[in-house]
């Protein structure tokens, strides 16, 4: 699937175990949303859900309103609830799908970024990617631990990429550039043959598990590259790339 055609699917409660709807084979999406008839099964490998997300959409679609309908108060937070649910649908599936949401409260249909978590009217309103898809992870002195083509070295929590970590590998990213600005800064001090050697091998690991991680959060819609560390000699220079839990 290409960014130019991507795979479009619809996220509105339909009080099936599924709330997600796509158009039939050869057909197209309007504005409306009889062409979202074909029910795509939570189950479904292209969209590679983690259990909680799947939960997450399950329950919202089934949720059971009261007898002689939902007051306008539990509309309202149904409506919040699959606004969230589906925002986080669109994180994880990334640019190769358009994913729209059907509310109920105010019956309209609008684009959910995958990048920014806001609603639109339009298609890919800020421009297509707005954060970058293919990720680097590479260690070097002064520099952010995260690299993408078009944005340079940043760090975890940069706003402009769109990674939205958790908190605590975001610290750990950090800590691993500030440990080999520190273990640089000794080497290059003491100037003492191999006294390093042990402190550049671990942090050459701690790399390579950081990539895993970063891989594994931002899942399937990127592809992350771990290239080892750039001032630790040819043995720490390494390529592995990873698209989500999978290892290319």
């Amino acid at each position: 699937m290409t960014q130019e055609e991507p795979r479009h699917v619809l996220v509105q409660a339909r009080r099936e175990p599924s709330p997600l709807y796509e158009p039939p084979a050869g057909g197209w999406w309007a504005e409306d949303t009889s062409s979202f008839s074909v029910n795509l099964a939570l189950e479904d490998p292209a969209l590679a859900l983690p259990p909680d997300l799947s939960e997450a959409l399950r329950s919202w679609s089934l949720f059971p309103f009261p007898e002689g309908g939902a007051s306008r108060s539990d509309l309202r937070e149904h409506v919040e609830r699959g606004v969230a649910v589906a925002q986080r649908l669109a994180r994880h599936l990334g640019p190769s799908w358009a994913v729209r949401y059907w509310d109920e409260h105010q019956h309209t249909m609008k684009w959910l970024c995958w990048g920014c978590d806001r609603l639109h009217w339009e298609r890919d309103l800020h421009g297509s990617p707005p954060h970058p898809l293919d990720l680097t992870v590479e260690g070097e002195f002064k520099y952010g631990p995260l690299r993408a083509e078009g944005f340079g070295d940043f760090f975890p929590d940069d706003p402009a990429a769109g990674l939205d970590l958790p908190n605590e590998l975001v610290t750990a990213l950090y800590t691993w550039a500030r440990d080999i600005d520190d273990t640089l800064n000794r080497d290059l001090r003491d100037r003492e043959e191999g006294k390093y050697d042990a402190e550049w091998r671990r942090l050459f690991h701690t790399g390579a598990d950081l990539a895993r991680r970063v891989a594994h959060e931002l899942g399937p819609a990127r592809k992350v590259t771990y290239k080892g560390l750039a001032n630790g000699g040819l043995d720490a220079l390494t390529s592995v790339t990873w698209q989500g839990d999978r290892e290319l």
